[in-house]
């Protein structure tokens, strides 16, 4: 028997949640227990167990990823281009969402914050305060974040900024030790890696759950008024992604790369139609690699450093969502961000992007991670699961994209020929 795949899961969860939560509303139930109340518990389950996978999994997922460029020529001139253009394009992305959902607002409906609209709690005062409490002095308090004086307790209290950090700098070190002990270090890492993705692929398989009771709570608390602000938000991600899609990351081609963007399109059709499908770039990145070095005329030099990594750490699409989503949330508990609040998301989407596994769904993990950072609780990411799936299939397929742009790039600075020169019909 064929068992369908996640998203159509979860799109069917998403279905049959809207009709559950309007049916039932708050106040139907069974033997004095409203469904209200068990939706609450089972998503609030759902919630519990992806903030447990976030320590393990980022820090994992660092290590090996940074461990992988080596020492050596690894951290060379091809590192060095490699890392420099990942974080480049992630900031752009995350400057990209930052803009349009400044612009757009979809957390603000009629000039009223939309949470009333989306079953927020009524009061929300002290989130409001918490988060606003975080707004100037966190342009220089996040930096000190970024060294905390005990790691584990940075870890238990769940500052992810501390903890990134930590893992590039113990990663870049653990492989110049003695080769006895680097090896031991980096399987170790491996076995972790692998094990933490095989836990988050046993959380996801209770995503339908989860998802079915965090919209079911919210459909049964709000009605059928949560889906302007949500049709909003997904209109504005999507918007910006394109953006980072038709005119950055070209622009990029252009003038960095001197190649051809529409050849480079062409060129990266089938992986980019993988990512779509699949909503991974670990999944996917066989085929990245097929396009990069049959399609594109990338040596396999260049692709199989600069693609392996990039699906670990160059999460562009990842970046913009994490950032605009943090936003939306906030937008919609009324919460005026300051100038050094948006900072902080920013710097916190650009860090915790490079941590996010390349598995479907995996920057809910991370979004926990911003959210904690700006003072938000992590409840409101209840608020964008209904749209979560589609957009998750949108913002990988950037993610590959971005990949396939880094390998074309750095293949054409590294004096590589026949780049993008003739590439075979799809």
């Amino acid at each position: 028997m064929t068992r369908l795949q996640l998203h159509w899961q979860i799109l069917i969860a998403m279905i049959l949640a809207v009709i559950a939560g309007f049916a039932t509303g708050m106040d139907a139930g069974i033997a004095g227990v409203t469904f209200y109340s068990i939706y609450e518990f089972i998503g609030g389950l759902f919630l519990n167990a992806l903030k447990m996978l976030i320590v393990p999994l980022i820090t994992a997922s660092i290590i090996t990823g940074v461990a992988a460029i080596g020492t050596g020529d690894g951290f060379g001139r091809l590192g060095t281009k490699t890392v420099i253009y990942y974080f480049a394009t992630s900031l752009l992305a995350i400057l990209t969402g930052l803009f349009f959902v400044n612009l757009i607002t979809p957390g603000v409906v009629d000039g009223v914050p939309a949470g009333s609209l989306m079953g927020l709690e009524a009061d929300v005062s002290n989130i409001v305060n918490n988060a606003q409490g975080r707004g100037a002095s966190d342009f220089f308090t996040v930096f000190e974040r970024m060294l905390p004086p005990n790691i584990f307790k940075a870890a238990a209290d769940g500052q992810m900024l501390g903890i990134i950090i930590f893992s590039l700098i113990f990663a870049y070190y653990m492989v110049r030790i003695p080769e006895k002990h680097a090896s031991v270090m980096t399987n170790f890492w491996q076995a972790m890696m692998q094990i933490m993705l095989k836990i988050t692929e046993l959380v996801m398989k209770f995503a339908p759950i989860g998802v079915f009771a965090l919209v079911a709570k919210v459909v049964a608390s709000t009605g059928f008024s949560a889906i302007v602000p949500l049709a909003s938000f997904a209109a504005t991600v999507f918007l910006a992604l394109l953006v980072h899609t038709i005119i950055t990351l070209p622009l990029l081609l252009t003038f960095v790369g001197r190649v051809d963007p529409l050849r480079h399109f062409q060129a990266m059709f089938p992986a980019m139609m993988m990512a779509f499908s699949t909503s991974s770039s670990a999944a996917t990145l066989p085929v990245t690699l097929d396009c990069v070095e049959k399609r594109a005329g990338v040596s396999n030099r260049v692709s199989s450093f600069v693609l392996p990594l990039g699906a670990t750490i160059n999460m562009d699409g990842t970046a913009l969502y994490e950032c605009v989503a943090v936003i939306f949330i906030a937008q919609a508990y009324g919460i005026d961000l300051s100038l050094g609040l948006q900072f902080l998301i920013v710097t916190t989407a650009l860090l915790t992007s490079v941590g996010v596994a390349g598995v479907p769904a995996a920057s809910l993990v991370a979004i926990v991670v911003i959210l904690a950072a700006a003072g938000l609780p992590a409840e409101g990411i209840g608020l964008i699961l209904a749209v979560d799936r589609i957009l998750d299939m949108c913002r990988t397929t950037v993610n590959i994209f971005s990949d396939s742009c880094g390998a074309v790039i750095i293949a054409r600075s590294e004096g590589e020929q026949g780049v993008l020169e003739k590439v075979p019909a799809s």
